[in-house]
């Protein structure tokens, strides 16, 4: 539970760089980092700390989710743009939104579509880009 609750900590803090903090924005901008920790407190309080719940509606807030298609794979795949692997990285996304794809447990497929993700080189990405917001603080 405690990597599990680790793995979300890198995810928000991750968005700090890329979401916008309403879910009906219709331009996609970055959030400030103080709107990405009101945003996943909120969360944690709505969710009552359960973590793919926690997960679901914090992306869901920043833009990188819908309960219809899963996860915006075109936004995340920019923020990730420098590593110049953006058309592979949509394709997993993509990939594991269909492989774990379930509307009618949209918490468990949001947590089981990041972790499908992230279980390759994204996850190295998203931990390296962590390790330096850490150097930075």
């Amino acid at each position: 539970m405690n990597h599990l609750r680790l793995e979300i900590i890198y995810w928000s803090c991750l968005l700090i760089a890329m979401a916008v903090s309403t879910e009906a924005a219709s331009v996609w901008k970055l959030p400030t980092a103080q709107m990405v920790y009101e945003d996943l407190e909120k969360c944690r309080q709505e969710s009552q700390e359960e973590d793919a719940a926690t997960l679901r509606c914090l992306v869901k807030k920043l833009g990188l989710w819908t309960d219809e298609s899963g996860y915006n794979a075109r936004r995340i795949a920019k923020i990730f743009a420098g590593h110049n692997q953006m058309e592979e990285l949509m394709l997993v996304v993509e990939h594991c939104n269909q492989k774990e794809q379930d509307t009618s447990h949209l918490d468990d497929w949001a947590f089981l579509a990041y972790r499908c993700a992230t279980s390759g080189q994204f996850g190295h990405w998203v931990k390296e880009f962590m390790s330096q917001k850490e150097v930075e603080r």
